[in-house]
């Protein structure tokens, strides 16, 4: 009784570490692929962020067609940490055009894509419809600078789109 009840508890132990041996093992390459996971975000989150904060942009209005400058005016972007954006610019009266919000995202290696809209008023200060702005950013060798090309489509109060637009853009980082 004694040889079978200390074969059964060496059977029991046995077995409980081989479970024991074979969930640690299951265990690892999941924690590790967690890890990696993780690693393979915060690295992005990194990259990310290194488009946060307030820019100075010079942006040129460009024929479509032909690429030449119509026109070139100042504007403020704030992108802010977790993809909103804010926007403010000197290309028209701000009776004439409300700040552009919108959001932004981390594309790949130095590109980042983002997207606004604004509103847009007549003289009388009347709802005439909204402007959206679409660009695909570029970080370049200078991290406090960036460039951009941008589309640019305007809708009225309907949503119907009424004309479009070219324009690129210089973003310097707002560091004094």
């Amino acid at each position: 009784m004694k040889n079978k009840f200390l074969s059964t508890s060496i059977t029991v132990l046995f077995l409980t570490l081989l479970v024991g041996m074979a969930y640690a093992t299951i265990q690892t390459p999941a924690s590790s692929v967690k890890a990696a996971s993780q690693e393979i975000i915060e690295q992005s989150e990194a990259k990310a962020r290194k488009l946060e904060g307030t820019w100075r942009v010079q942006v040129t209005i460009r024929n479509c067609q032909t690429g030449a400058e119509v026109t070139t005016f100042p504007s403020l972007v704030t992108f802010a940490r977790g993809g909103t954006l804010v926007e403010t610019t000197t290309g028209a009266s701000p009776t004439l055009r409300g700040p552009g919000h919108g959001f932004w995202q981390h594309i790949r290696g130095q590109k980042y894509d983002a997207v606004f809209e604004a509103f847009l008023f007549n003289p009388a200060g009347t709802w005439t419809g909204r402007q959206k702005v679409t660009q695909t950013i570029t970080i370049g060798a200078d991290k406090d600078q960036w460039n951009a090309n941008a589309a640019t489509e305007f809708f009225d109060t309907n949503g119907n789109p009424t004309m479009t637009g070219c324009a690129t853009a210089v973003g310097q980082r707002m560091v004094d």
